[in-house]
């Protein structure tokens, strides 16, 4: 198969689900993201236009030579004056920005979070919508990890990106318009670089598009496979598979690893690249600039060829940083592909839609008239072969055959959860497609093999057969259906929890509360598909008895492979390959001597043989039906306080320490890298001190010393960009590589945790199969944000700072000590906005879950849900479960608003001081101007470089709680250990089991006891 392009959705198809208040809202976001992009371009004027004053304050002393006294009198009151008006338009700036900014992040992000709850809607609403053949065809966990991950991708992709992205475009735009304003010549100049820049930056952006989706699809199989064996545990523990599941899982995780590395690598080769071409240009420029000023002084000032450079480069650069936001739209609108392909398809058989015929009342005459049928997952296999059958009203009818000849696809069509190939189902003289799709759904009630209960209270269970079922309804349900008795006994009775798939009750009394659901709705028609099949002797003639009771006066269609049980059935039709080849009573099938003889007579005459092997278990069953019950609860309420209790487990503060021995095993990587972080950091402050060397030279009178200089300090430029691009690259390499690996050893390590875990461990419903795999999928991969590459930024932060401060402070003391009195308040800027996203990540998570839970419940047993028709209650239970985090993110959008504009804004009131302080010790002849510019610049410069690494503090917070999360997992040491060596291994047994003086409780519900001493002796298993 050749490689598919991955397929995206359009860019404006993204918001397509955003109402016209949100539009509107998101244009005035952008037009305030457009006029903060147009602050920084403004600053750099206000700043050539400063420099140009300090510059005349230098050239003076160059000049003329006079003693310092006369300077003193002179420039300093008109430096003064200048510098406080260039001080005031930095402050109006600030406060332009502080304004704008908070608006355009608050109205993004508060339009995404009211979009991406309207699209988790419609998703959900469309998978409850689709016909069964869509389900044939797509993994249950691939499912779930779209409503989470890929919901959450396009989350990140309408929020707050897009006005960013917008303000640096803006940035741009006007960065380029100053620039042909004060200086074209050397505006062209910088341009012819500028392609190179936009050039990278988009072929960056959509090779890490496909990246992304690539390694999305690859880890979507391993999350299936992890939902196939988490829903299934208790039958992997019980055959020992526990090791083969883990292979399984790890096979499957090798390639979302290797899409890892691979989009690491790119990220950080594009970065690097684009590092250099920067530094290139600032070379380029300022030789360019310098032979400017020497030609032609009367249009090029130094003021000027900064004001021309800055908006220019600042233009250029903001492009490159705009890059990374067109990353999360890109890895949106890929995500968005698969979610609204689901949304928009065509579903030709809609329990939701009301059109169809809705007849007054129903008789309950069937006839199937030459059907011809497939599966659409299987095309070439020919199921029914134009079979015919006719039903009449109020009879009973018993379908039998082999495995496969279409027993079970004749119910299901006549549910209408296929349409057949050819020929049609009527119901009393009407097509079924003419009917409507839910009305005709809500007349019929279904038992099937395995039945299906929800988590919730019996009541509840029974309710979903019909909503608005009084009291007497459900109690005249369970008497008819045998249920009366068990469930009077229970302590809650009616409100007795089920637990997760029903799992705290018996197969025979889960069989009856399915009985009791079906015949709550007084159906017209039941189907019985193979009803006590899975029950013991015992249990399976208490049943059989509700089922006779309630085949009364209704239509009946039963499939049963065991045939005592339908013996008494009005008509029992044969089929054989796809047609029905006889009908008749038990006696004239019986002197036919065909298909239900032969079957008959493999079961050995009576079916006497099959109830005599199961008779010690039905014995069993009698003597603990009790405990059984006893234990099936006080649960209700017990569990609904442990779950309060659970939740309010707050996972413990992480020290970075251990989240970096989690990658011990990587760390010749992160060695690498963080050397290459080391050198990494000292690029910055190598740049800034060459560009006030550069400043410094424009004091020069000499224009052939101007030159010769300038050449210099351009050739050192190219040579920082050179170590730039390597560093990147090594650090992209090392941290990428070790990162992945991570990932893929935690999702390993953590999927081998819970498979190791005692069944108590997953009857908590903190442990539901949904909240696990949104784990595995969610939590291992944010940890690396927290090691490796966390790690890296440190280093070069450091580093960069270090190298900062020690320069400054060589060059003029006191303004150092002025501008470190600043950073506090940047820092402070970034700390908040690093709290404000922290404390909103674990609320967000839980909530999330908890949606998690009730759309894989319904998804996994979809086809209850839609013979039920209860798509809508389960569509309002997870609306209702999305609320709370949807509330949260409406108050996290002000929030998160004001803190972004603050660090935004400070910048611009420090520069302020800084300058206004500068002109001061110029005037006082502390320091002269070029040790002004080197200070500033050299710290501004690894401020910069802070900054874009703070950019990742989202991360780390979401990081370090999920890391908290894994490591309480991988520490849990369950009670039975599966991995435990120790214990005997007797070489020969008979298998004689004995059980003395058994005392024993569930976990989950310790106040109950379920067996009080049991004693039963010497049970020999033989093996028939």
């Amino acid at each position: 198969k050749k490689k598919e392009p991955v397929k995206t959705v359009g860019f404006f198809q993204l918001f397509r689900y955003a109402t016209c208040l949100e539009v509107l809202l998101m244009l005035i976001g952008l037009l305030c993201a457009g006029a903060h992009g147009v602050a920084l371009p403004l600053m750099c004027v206000v700043f050539g236009e400063m420099t140009d004053s300090f510059v005349l304050s230098g050239h003076t002393a160059n000049l003329t030579g006079i003693s310092n006294s006369t300077i003193k009198k002179h420039p300093s009151k008109r430096i003064e004056a200048k510098m406080t008006e260039h001080a005031y338009y930095f402050v109006a700036i600030g406060a332009a920005v502080l304004l704008l900014g908070t608006f355009q992040v608050m109205l993004f992000l508060l339009t995404a979070a009211k979009q991406t709850k309207r699209i988790r809607e419609k998703y959900f609403h469309a998978i409850l919508h689709q016909q069964m053949s869509w389900f044939d065809t797509h993994q249950i966990g691939e499912l779930n990890i779209r409503l989470t991950d890929d919901i959450n991708t396009i989350n990140d992709g309408l929020g707050d990106k897009i006005c960013v992205f917008v303000q640096f475009f803006c940035t741009f735009i006007a960065g380029f318009i100053i620039g042909f304003i004060y200086g074209w010549k050397l505006t062209l100049v910088i341009l012819a670089v500028s392609p190179l820049l936009a050039g990278s930056a988009a072929v960056w952006s959509i090779i890490l598009a496909t990246l992304t989706s690539k390694e999305l699809s690859a880890y979507a199989k391993a999350g299936a496979v992890a939902e196939e064996i988490l829903v299934a545990i208790r039958t992997v523990v019980a055959f020992n598979g526990q090791k083969k599941a883990v292979e399984k899982y790890e096979k499957n995780l090798i390639e979302a690893k290797n899409f890892g590395i691979k989009k690491a690598i790119t990220t950080n080769v594009s970065m690097g690249l684009t590092q250099f071409i920067i530094f290139g240009t600032y070379a380029l420029a300022f030789w360019y600039g310098t032979k400017l000023s020497v030609d032609e002084p009367e249009n090029y000032s130094i003021g000027k060829v900064l004001t021309v450079f800055f908006s220019v480069m600042i233009g250029s650069f903001s492009l490159g940083q705009g890059a990374p936001n067109l990353e999360s739209i890109a890895k949106a609108r890929g995500a968005a592909y698969e979610v609204y392909k689901t949304i928009d398809m065509p579903r030709p058989i809609d329990s939701s839609s009301n059109e169809g015929h809705k007849p007054d009342h129903v008789k309950g005459d069937i006839e199937f008239k030459n059907i011809h049928f497939s599966y659409p997952s299987r095309k070439d296999v020919k199921i029914l072969q134009g079979m015919s059958l006719k039903i009449p009203h109020g009879k009973t009818i018993a379908l039998v055959g082999a495995s496969g000849c279409g027993k079970s696809t004749t119910i299901q069509l006549l549910q209408r959860f296929y349409d057949p190939g050819s020929g049609e189902v009527t119901l009393d003289g009407h097509d079924i497609r003419s009917l409507n799709v839910c009305w005709l759904r809500e007349n019929m009630g279904i038992v099937s093999q395995e039945p299906v209960l929800f988590g919730t209270t019996i009541a509840e269970n029974i309710r979903y057969g019909r909503e608005d079922a009084t009291d007497e309804d459900i109690e005249r349900a369970i008497k008819e259906a045998n249920a009366y008795d068990f469930i009077s006994k229970l302590p809650d009775k009616l409100n007795t929890m089920v637990g997760e798939r029903g799992a705290q009750l018996s197969g025979g009394q889960k069989q009856r509360i399915a009985i009791a659901r079906a015949l709550v709705k007084n159906p017209k028609i039941l189907l019985l598909d193979e009803a006590t099949s899975a029950l013991d002797t015992q249990s399976e003639s208490i049943v059989q008895a509700a089922l006779d009771k309630a085949r009364a006066g209704r239509t009946t269609i039963v499939i049963a492979h065991r045939l005592s049980t339908i013996r008494s059935a009005d008509i029992i039709a044969g089929f054989s390959e796809g047609k029905v080849v006889e009908q008749g009573t038990h006696r004239e099938l019986m002197a036919k001597k065909g298909v239900y003889y032969s079957l008959v007579m493999q079961q050995g005459e009576t079916g006497e043989e099959s109830s005599e092997t199961e008779t010690p278990e039905g014995v069993m069953e009698m003597q603990m039906e009790s405990g059984t019950f006893r234990r099936s609860l006080r649960r209700g309420s017990e569990r609904r306080s442990s779950r309060k209790k659970s939740s309010k487990k707050k996972t413990p503060e992480i020290p970075f320490t251990k989240i970096l021995a989690l990658n011990k095993p990587e760390w010749p990587y992160l060695l690498v890298g963080t050397l290459a972080s080391l050198v990494g950091g000292a690029v910055y402050p190598c740049v800034a001190i060459l560009f006030a060397k550069i400043i410094g030279v424009f004091a020069e009178v000499d224009p052939d010393v101007k030159r010769q200089k300038t050449m210099m300090f351009s050739l050192f430029f190219l040579l920082t960009g050179a170590v730039a691009f390597v560093t990147y690259f090594f650090q992209g390499f090392m941290f990428g590589k070790s990162g992945e690996l991570l990932t893929m050893r935690l999702r390993c390590q953590a999927f081998n945790a819970m498979i190791r875990q005692e069944i108590a461990w997953f009857d908590d419903n903190n442990n539901a199969v949904g909240v696990l795999t949104t784990k595995l999928a969610t939590d291992a991969s944010l940890v690396k944000g927290a090691a490796g590459s966390r790690l890296g930024l440190a280093t070069n932060t450091i580093c960069a700072l270090g190298i900062a401060v020690i320069v400054a402070f060589i060059h003029s003391w006191q303004l150092t000590l002025l501008i470190l009195a600043c950073v506090p308040f940047l820092t402070a800027a970034n700390f908040i906005q690093m709290r404000a996203m922290s404390g909103h990540a674990s609320k967000d998570q839980s909530a999330l879950e908890m949606s998690g839970k009730i759309s894989t419940e319904t998804v996994e047993n979809f086809r209850t849900v839609v013979s039920l028709t209860r798509e809508d209650v389960f569509f309002h239970k997870f609306i209702d479960s999305l609320s709370k985090p949807y509330q949260s993110s409406l108050c996290k959008a002000p929030i998160y608003g004001i803190t972004f504009a603050l660090a935004q804004a400070i910048p611009y009131l420090v520069n302020a001081a800084i300058f206004r302080f500068g002109a001061w010790l110029i005037a006082r002849c502390y320091t002269e101007y070029e040790n002004v510019f080197l200070v500033f610049s050299v710290i501004v410069f690894a401020a910069m470089n802070i900054g874009q690494s703070s950019s990742f503090a989202p991360d780390f917070a979401k990081a370090k709680v999920a890391a908290g999360r894994i490591l309480l997992l991988l520490e849990k040491k369950p009670n039975i250990d599966i991995y435990d060596e120790s214990g005997q291994r007797p070489t020969n047994f008979s298998g004689n089991i004995e059980f003395r003086d058994v005392q024993f409780s569930y976990p989950t519900r310790q106040n109950v006891k379920v067996l009080q001493g049991l004693n039963v002796s010497k049970i020999h298993f033989s093996v028939s």
